[in-house]
C-alpha cells in the first residue's frame, strides 16, 4: 500500500525527469552532445606528511639534594695577630720581661662541642708557630665529637691557673713560671694547652689539681676525660704535641706541649 508520501515522491521524480529530457532536447538542437550523467568517484585526498621531529628524550629531573650536616660542615676555626682589644685583655697574662713578645702570638677561635650537646666558639692564644696546627687539632676533636667545658683567655680569671682550673677552663697562653718552680712554664711561650683541667687534673702523690678533680684521678673513662692513645692524644701528637699524661711523675692529664715539658 502506498503512502502519500510514497505518491509525492514519484510525482517529484516525474518532475525531473522532464525536466532533464527539455534540457536534452534544447541541447541536442544546439548541436551539444548529450551524455550520460557521470557519477563522480569519491577521491580521497591523502594530507601532506608533515616532518615530525623525534621526540625529545624524557628529561629525568636532578634532584636538589640536601647537604647532610656533618660535623666538619659547622667546624669554624681562625688564625688572627693580635688586635689593641685582645691585647688591652691580655694585661694579667702578659708584661714586658716575658719570654716571648706580643707580635710573636696569635689569637685564635674554634668551634667545640659542649658537655651539654651545644656548639661553642672557643678561644685561646698561642704561638704564631703552632696556631694553624692547633686549629687542626681542634677540628679533629670537633669530628670526632669531644666535648669541651669552656675556652676563654686565661686573663678572664686574672690570669690565675688554679682559678682557671677550678672553672674547667681549657687555656693556652700565660706568662708564668712552672708549677712548684721558677723557670718558664711552656705556657710561656705559647706552646702549651691545659684541656678540661676537671676531668683532667694535675696529679702528684696524693696531690690533686683542681680538687674537683679528684673525682678523675682513677681515670675510669667519662665524657672529657683524656686516656692514653684516645682520639684527643692522637690529634695533638699529629700535630707535634706531647701529653703530659704519659709522664711518670707528676702526671698531668690536661697537659700538652710542643717539647713535652
Amino acid at each position: 500500500m502506498r503512502t502519500a508520501g510514497d505518491r509525492s515522491s514519484g510525482a517529484r521524480r516525474l518532475v525531473v525527469r522532464a525536466i532533464v529530457g527539455v534540457l536534452a532536447v534544447g541541447l541536442a538542437g544546439c548541436g551539444a552532445s548529450v551524455r550520460e550523467p557521470v557519477t563522480a568517484a569519491t577521491v580521497t585526498v591523502e594530507p601532506d606528511a608533515v616532518a615530525k621531529a623525534a621526540a625529545p628524550d624524557p628529561v629525568v629531573p636532578t634532584p636538589t639534594l640536601t647537604p647532610t650536616p656533618t660535623p666538619t660542615s659547622a667546624y669554624r676555626g681562625t688564625v688572627s695577630p693580635l688586635t689593641p682589644d685582645v691585647v688591652a685583655r691580655m694585661s694579667a697574662s702578659w708584661r714586658p720581661g716575658c719570654p716571648v713578645p706580643l707580635e710573636d702570638l696569635r689569637y685564635v677561635t674554634v668551634t667545640h662541642h659542649g658537655f651539654e650537646g651545644q656548639v661553642l666558639q672557643g678561644e685561646l692564644v698561642v704561638h704564631a708557630d703552632v696556631a694553624d696546627g692547633i686549629v687542626e687539632v681542634f677540628r679533629a676533636l670537633f669530628d670526632a665529637g669531644y666535648p669541651v667545658r669552656s675556652m676563654r683567655l686565661v686573663d678572664d680569671f686574672g690570669a690565675d691557673d688554679d682559678a682557671s682550673m677550678a672553672a674547667d677552663n681549657t687555656s693556652a697562653f700565660n706568662c708564668r713560671a712552672i708549677t712548684g718552680g721558677t723557670a718558664w712554664s711552656e705556657h710561656a711561650y705559647g706552646r702549651a694547652i691545659d684541656v678540661n683541667p676537671v676531668e683532667n687534673p694535675y696529679v702528684v702523690g696524693r696531690h690533686v689539681a683542681p680538687p674537683a678533680g679528684r673525682a678523675y684521678a682513677s681515670r675510669t673513662p667519662a665524657p672529657g676525660v683524656i686516656l692514653a692513645d684516645d682520639a684527643v692524644v692522637r690529634a695533638f701528637a699529629a700535630a707535634g704535641w706531647r701529653w703530659g699524661g704519659s709522664w711518670d711523675s707528676p702526671v698531668d692529664y690536661q697537659h700538652f706541649s710542643v717539647s713535652g715539658r
